[in-house]
């Protein structure tokens, strides 16, 4: 099995990047058969700019820009995609929201049917979302944040695409304590998405 575990954070040797490799490593070490690709949209450069070119795609007046069906296509070539991410203004960070807004397209994720109704695309596509935080849970609970961003991000991206959530997973620095504490917790994420 082939995971793809995409990265959004603008630091080499940030507590991100070591929490996607400690996935990585649950991932084989559950089975050494799987495999996980780490893709970096920082270091890869990608450009998450919605431009005249995506909305000619989503429109189907025009082919999908070629940085996307690459993408897509990485996608397509996983039996699961994991995303793992900082909590901006809790959310994820821009980067990742531009990635989702371009490869996540309509013909691809997604059809507007002429009735109107929406058909799923990716119902075979397990997700894993892995958010790193550095409030605690009770600030989560008091605010309502959890169920905002499960809302936002499960049901308003993946559900509608139909990729069912396998993980949603709020990694936070002070229930976790050390970073140490969160690799662990990454690499458990990873020893269970292909279970």
């Amino acid at each position: 099995m082939q995971a793809l575990i995409v990265i959004s954070h603008p630091g080499d040797t940030s507590l991100t990047r070591s929490a996607a490799e400690a996935i990585a490593q649950g991932i084989t070490d559950s089975n050494p058969e799987n495999t996980a690709e780490i893709a970096d949209l920082t270091r890869e450069g990608f450009n998450p700019v919605f431009s005249a070119s995506d909305m000619a795609a989503f429109q189907q007046t025009a082919a999908t820009p070629a940085d996307v069906a690459a993408e897509q296509s990485r996608i397509d070539n996983a039996d699961a995609l994991v995303l793992v991410f900082p909590v901006y203004w809790w959310s994820m960070p821009g980067l990742l929201k531009g990635w989702i807004d371009r490869v996540f397209s309509n013909g691809w994720a997604y059809e507007e049917a002429a009735d109107g109704s929406i058909v799923k695309k990716l119902r075979h596509l397990p997700v894993h979302l892995v958010a790193l935080g550095a409030a605690g849970q009770k600030t989560y609970e008091k605010h309502g944040l959890a169920d905002a961003f499960n809302a936002q991000i499960t049901h308003g991206i993946f559900d509608y695409c139909g990729a069912p959530v396998a993980t949603s997973a709020l990694l936070l620095m002070p229930e976790l304590k050390t970073p140490e504490g969160c690799l662990e917790a990454a690499r458990n994420i990873g020893r269970s998405v292909f279970r």
